[in-house]
């Protein structure tokens, strides 16, 4: 790269935490936050989910240690009303705004630039205001015509935070998160800023969403026996499909340069990234198309497979895309294939789609600093023995590089590539 962009400031919620420090110790303990969910009068039935609960924002804002007064104030009036999805952004932001010291040494608004990962983000909302609608037209809320647009999220969050630089949404199925992060590096890497937020939004399916993934047969259902529990089950024979998650998450990225001049630490180095297509507009993964995308980011990080320590991968659980994820890997990996730790995410907090790329770069940088990978506590038996899976329980493991993945529907991969600071 050349202008290294580290990462100096972290925020994440889902369903097994609601900051970074629960997150962390949540992933050390394997702790699944994947539960059966009962419907409501608009979508009844059940569904299994690691749901992400419905919160207040004001008491949300007091739980958070340390937010000065005037922003406590600001986040209250700009988001109190928003729909989840927004106010699990804006939270997740301040958390890593805070982590990044950017309220004790500030940079000016103009140098700090605000990139979303996720599209359709409003989709449930949409759904539940519908019946509004029919009740009473006028009746819908005053600021839904903003509320709909993707962009209300990096509306609201610069708004609050004073970000005047560049902000946009990004899409790229259950990549966003991924490109989210890619995008935000470009920007300082050329330059454009010397801070760059890249956040996971939150995307809450609506019943059209859970039909289309069920009629697609990508969603996961219990074993009719209900062996064990254990619904998500990546890298293991008996997997059955993806389970959606709720969460949002949020890396702060900085040149050295701006780091050094605030006094603030790297938690970690961005080293590497890539993003590719697969010129496919189905659902199904390219084994060619993820080791293409992998391979770039090492090369963009100057690193040989055989020196990573760590893969966070996408790994959702789904037969086809495991099987694609791990044929890449072992191409990629090459003789190297049994040295790094693998371990997926999503057995513990199910797949969070659009925010999915940001969430698990946030675990891959809290396990690099951490010094212990996560376990994979549905894995019972592995379908390809040549990886080196974490076991049922958390590994003590010093850890230098890390690599995390996220593909999506329609030949979308990204790649990132973090080195241990």
């Amino acid at each position: 790269m050349t202008r290294p962009v580290l990462v100096t400031g972290l925020g994440a919620r889902c369903s097994t935490a609601r900051d970074v420090p629960s997150f962390t110790a949540a992933l050390r303990a394997g702790t699944c936050g994947i539960r059966t969910v009962d419907g409501d009068a608009l979508d009844p039935g059940s569904h299994t989910l690691a749901p992400l609960d419905d919160f207040d924002l004001d008491t949300e804002l007091a739980a958070l240690p340390g937010v000065p007064a005037v922003l406590r104030r600001s986040a209250s009036r700009a988001a109190r009303r928003s729909p989840q999805p927004v106010r699990s952004a804006l939270l997740t932001a301040l958390e890593a705004w805070l982590d990044a010291g950017l309220h004790t040494a500030p940079v000016p608004g103009d140098r700090i630039a605000l990139v979303v990962g996720g599209t359709n983000l409003s989709s449930r909302y949409v759904f539940e205001q519908h019946s509004v609608y029919d009740r009473r037209s006028a009746h819908l809320a005053a600021r839904y015509a903003l509320h709909v647009q993707d962009t209300d999220h990096v509306a609201t969050l610069s708004q609050v935070l004073g970000v005047t630089g560049e902000g946009c949404v990004v899409g790229a199925s259950s990549a966003s998160g991924g490109a989210a992060v890619v995008q935000a590096a470009r920007l300082i890497e050329c330059g454009a800023a010397d801070v760059a937020l890249a956040v996971g939004a939150l995307g809450r399916l609506g019943p059209l969403e859970w039909q289309g993934l069920a009629t697609l047969g990508a969603l996961a259902v219990p074993a009719a026996d209900g062996a064990d529990g254990w619904v998500c089950r990546p890298f293991d024979v008996d997997r059955r499909g993806f389970v959606p998650g709720e969460g949002a998450a949020c890396l702060v990225l900085e040149s050295a340069g701006s780091a050094r001049a605030r006094g603030v630490g790297g938690l970690a180095r961005l080293t590497g990234y890539a993003q590719r297509l697969d010129a496919n507009s189905l659902s199904d993964p390219s084994v060619a198309g993820e080791a293409r995308t992998m391979n770039a980011a090492l090369s963009r990080a100057g690193l040989e497979a055989g020196a990573l320590d760590y893969v966070n991968a996408h790994a959702t659980g789904t037969p086809a895309g495991d099987d694609a994820e791990l044929a890449a890997l072992r191409q990629v990996l090459g003789e190297s294939a049994g040295r790094p730790w693998l371990n997926s995410t999503k057995a513990l907090v199910g797949h969070c789609l659009s925010a999915a790329g940001v969430l698990e770069a946030v675990a891959t940088v809290v396990q690099l600093r951490a010094g212990f990978v996560h376990p994979n506590p549905a894995l019972r038996r592995p379908v390809d023995g040549a990886l080196r899976y974490a076991g049922r329980t958390a590994e003590t493991a010093r850890l230098e590089h890390a690599m995390t993945t996220s593909f999506g529907f329609g030949g979308f991969n990204t790649a990132l590539v973090l080195r241990r600071c």
